[in-house]
C-alpha cells in the first residue's frame, strides 16, 4: 500500500512539474509564466519530497524533505512577487488582452512622490543660492 502512495504521489509531482512546463510554453505574457511556473512547480517539488521521505522511512530524510518543503512554500510566492514586482517596474508588458493593471497605481504614486521630492530639492537649491 505504502509502494503504491509512493508512485502515486511521484506521479503527480512529475505531472505538476509537467503542466508548469507547459505554461511557460503557452501562456501569453511573462506574469502569467511566472504565476504558473512558481505554483505549479513548488506542488509538483512537494509531491515527490512527500514520497522520497516515505520511501526513505530515515528521521533525517524525513526531517530534510519536509524542511525543504516549508522553505519551498515560505519563499516561492515572495520570490515570484518580487520577480513580477521588479519585471513591471523595468518595463515588461502586460498581455494585450489583460484587463486589470493593479500596479499602475503604485507605479503613478511613486513618480509623482519622486516628482515632488526633485521640485522641493530644487527649491531648497535655489534658496540657498540666494541666500547667500
Amino acid at each position: 500500500m505504502n509502494e503504491i502512495l509512493i508512485m502515486i504521489l511521484c506521479t503527480l509531482g512529475a505531472l505538476f512539474i509537467l503542466i508548469a512546463s507547459f505554461g511557460i510554453y503557452k501562456m501569453p505574457d511573462f506574469y502569467t509564466r511566472l504565476s504558473v511556473t512558481i505554483k505549479a512547480a513548488t506542488l509538483g517539488i512537494g509531491c515527490i519530497l512527500i514520497a522520497a521521505s516515505m520511501h526513505f522511512s530515515d528521521f533525517s530524510v524525513t526531517t530534510k524533505a519536509f524542511a525543504i518543503i516549508l522553505f519551498l512554500i515560505l519563499t516561492s510566492p515572495v520570490a515570484g512577487f518580487l520577480i513580477g514586482r521588479v519585471a513591471y517596474r523595468t518595463g515588461t508588458r502586460l498581455w494585450k488582452f489583460s484587463i486589470m493593471d493593479e500596479l499602475k497605481k503604485d507605479q503613478v504614486e511613486r513618480s509623482e512622490k519622486e516628482r515632488l521630492k526633485k521640485k522641493a530639492l530644487k527649491k531648497a537649491k535655489t534658496e540657498d543660492s540666494e541666500n547667500q
